[in-house]
């Protein structure tokens, strides 16, 4: 590396770590939370014992996850206008991240739920619990816990997934990276800073995702 590239490395680090402080890092918390509530209703939909209901979640499930999620931003963005829908950048990545994750952590959740034995139903049961109250008090909380890696993994994903706002125009870690790049012209150094700081952020999700699990072990165990 030259002193020139290592004054453009240091010259951009700032703006670059901005776009993933104010865009990739917002974009991805605020698509996940929309996302885990989509799920966790898709999840119980595909429990449900009506056929038409489960249905519906299973061709949910299907389509999301059998479609690739630039299409379903582009499709936002860029379909729904020509139907008369317009939305802005932000909240067309907003929603087809949303959209994206619901599918899959739905599948998740689902194996979350049946993961808890069937005693712990009965004995909700035996107690006078309906079954809403069994699954917000004894069910979920324990999918919770099982839930825990597959969802973070999904997260640490959905961040670098977020690269793909910039292809709508939305300013965030990679799009704030393009612009510089396209001003300097020098890609190839650009890039990898840009790949170095989403490698950071997942390392810091990664150590942050252990420790979570390690504190919900300590609590199982006792």
């Amino acid at each position: 590396m030259t002193g020139k590239d290592l004054s453009l490395v240091i010259e951009s680090f700032w703006p670059i770590t901005q776009g993933a402080i104010l865009g990739t890092i917002p974009l991805a918390i605020v698509s996940f939370v929309i996302g885990l509530v989509i799920a966790v209703v898709i999840a119980l939909m595909r429990l449900s014992k009506i056929t038409i209901v489960s249905g519906i979640a299973r061709f949910y499930i299907s389509l999301v996850r059998g479609t690739p999620l630039l299409v379903q931003l582009f499709v936002i963005f860029y379909g729904l206008p020509s139907i008369g829908l317009t939305v802005d950048p932000w909240p067309s990545a907003i929603a087809a991240f949303s959209i994206n994750v619901g599918g899959y952590a739905a599948e998740i959740i689902r194996a979350a739920i049946l993961s808890v034995p069937k005693g712990q139903w009965e004995a909700a049961h035996v107690i006078g619990m309906s079954r809403g109250v069994a699954l917000r008090r004894i069910i979920l909380p324990q999918a919770a816990r099982v839930s825990v890696p597959p969802l973070s993994n999904t997260f640490i994903s959905l961040v670098k997934d977020t690269s793909l706002a910039s292809t709508i125009l939305v300013t965030e870690l990679f799009r704030q990276t393009q612009e510089i790049a396209a001003f300097s012209g020098e890609f190839m150094i650009l890039y990898l800073e840009a790949a170095l700081i989403y490698w950071i952020i997942c390392l810091a999700l990664s150590a942050g995702q252990n420790r979570l699990e390690k504190r919900l072990d300590r609590y199982v165990a006792h």
